[in-house]
């Protein structure tokens, strides 16, 4: 490969690190809001989402321009693709971020609603996995992506176990249904970023190893045309 196609690597790297620290500052925010009852924050999320959007756009036409002048194959190949797929999971999770503030000031407007107290410890694992997932991007660490995988399901624990709290709720006090369907909502969510954060380790093992692991119950050869590629 040509030193404009390394080139046009590393700044292909420092976009997605840029776009990384934007999302992982909103999803971050939301939830904070969600702790102070913040009601106002949903607007100044929602701006700074379209700088999140304007990232995967960017990302999505820097990869594409590598792929039509370079042809890269192999290991290069994998890391130009692997970068479309993080971009459009994190633009997902600067969603997710703007969802849960709405939701949270819906919430605020019922003063005292009765908030789980694992729904703090969810969020922590949720922003931990997408954390450790760009950590093992960087840093081209299979093990530490598969490590993010294995944590995946115990947000899917708390997120039944609090759901059930949610429906409990419901059922013991029913003039709180509405602020009840809101938390509802924001756990959905939170359990959403964790998925992300999975989605994101997985393609680094992809990135890294060539192994698609995000079916593992399907034959190693079902991804013909990838195995191709890498060939």
């Amino acid at each position: 490969m040509t030193a404009h196609f390394f080139r046009e690597m590393e700044r292909l790297h420092r976009d997605i690190l840029s776009m990384c620290s934007t999302v992982e500052e909103l999803i971050c925010d939301a939830l904070d809001g969600l702790r102070q009852g913040r009601a106002e924050l949903s607007s100044e999320l929602s701006g700074r989402d379209r700088e999140v959007d304007v990232w995967d756009i960017r990302i999505e036409e820097e990869c594409l321009k590598i792929l039509a002048l370079y042809h890269p194959v192999a290991n290069d190949l994998r890391r130009v693709m692997v970068v479309m797929k993080i971009a459009g999971e994190l633009e997902r999770v600067a969603d997710l971020a703007v969802s849960i503030s709405e939701r949270s000031s819906a919430i605020s407007r019922y003063g005292d609603f009765p908030m789980p107290g694992q729904l703090g410890d969810m969020a922590k694992e949720a922003l931990t996995m997408l954390h450790d997932s760009i950590d093992s991007f960087v840093e081209q660490d299979a093990n530490r992506a598969r490590e993010v995988c294995a944590r995946d399901d115990l947000v899917d624990q708390l997120n039944d176990h609090l759901i059930r709290e949610v429906v409990d709720v419901m059922k013991q006090k029913p003039e709180l249904i509405e602020p009840a369907m809101h938390l509802f909502s924001v756990i959905r969510h939170v359990e959403r970023v964790a998925d992300h954060a999975t989605n994101i380790a997985e393609d680094v093992v992809y990135m890294v190893e060539g192994a698609i692991i995000r079916h593992p119950r399907l034959p190693r050869n079902a991804g013909g045309l990838l195995a191709f590629l890498d060939s």
